[in-house]
């Protein structure tokens, strides 16, 4: 699953186009039916929950930006799977200054922290049962963490790109940097939840990394309006193929 996220993450990216005046803002909620290819069937397996709240400190606000990964009850005998990844940003250009990130899959845990200052990120994780770690380490000025570039990439001009074009950029990942690229693909009607047929930007997916298989096949589509929700999600990685679908989207 964290996979699922880093191909979310690598759309984001990839989006540095014109921003325009959209903000996100507190109290949105997006819920995702993950689904796996499984014996030539594609079975729902899991819920992917995105969601946006304020935060105040003495001295500063942020927006909390939070997704959780879950697999359905009745398959956590097979594979469980309880994934947080968060987000603390400003709420005017969604600049992050914290990243956290927990995972518990099958048995296997990790926690991640990452404090940004400046063209640094000073990070701690914990693996397991080994000792925590940390380091510090410089990344670009536009690189940015793969849960905020989740929402950043819905403030982004995607009306003014004409298909086959392509743009790159950092993410910060498993505390390394990941060039990622996108391409823009057109526009097709599609199922988007709640939200009824959707006239969606259709994006294709390119990093270099072994999380993603194939060339143009993994894509995004982002509802092709203000909102730019993403809708639906298609994956193929080294173990299969799978996707993710909005089922719920409130609080717009």
């Amino acid at each position: 699953m964290n996979k699922i996220l880093f191909i979310l993450c690598a759309v984001a990216a990839c989006c540095s186009f014109t921003a325009n005046s959209q903000t996100i803002k507190a109290g949105e909620k997006l819920v995702y039916a993950g689904s796996y290819n499984m014996s030539g069937l594609m079975t729902q397996l899991a819920q992917v929950t995105m969601s946006t709240e304020n935060i105040n400190t003495s001295k500063n606000t942020y927006l909390h930006l939070n997704c959780e990964l879950s697999t359905y009850s009745k398959w956590d005998s097979f594979f469980k799977i309880r994934d947080i990844y968060e987000s603390y940003v400003n709420p005017s250009n969604l600049k992050p200054s914290l990243y956290k990130r927990s995972i518990d899959e099958g048995g296997y845990k990790k926690r991640e922290k990452y404090v940004f200052k400046g063209n640094t990120i000073t990070s701690t994780v914990k693996k397991r049962n080994y000792p925590e770690s940390g380091k510090t380490f410089a990344i670009g000025g536009s690189t940015v963490d793969v849960v905020s570039l989740l929402y950043k990439v819905r403030t982004m001009d995607l009306a003014k790109m004409k298909e086959g074009q392509t743009q790159n950029l950092m993410i910060v990942f498993d505390e390394k940097q990941i060039p990622v690229t996108l391409k823009y693909m057109g526009k097709e009607t599609i199922n988007a939840g709640n939200l009824g047929k959707k006239e969606c930007y259709k994006l294709s997916i390119g990093a270099k990394t072994d999380a993603l298989k194939g060339k143009d096949k993994n894509l995004i589509w982002l509802t092709a309006d203000s909102k730019k929700v993403p809708a639906l999600l298609k994956f193929s990685i080294p173990v299969g193929t799978g996707q993710l679908a909005l089922t719920s989207a409130s609080g717009l």
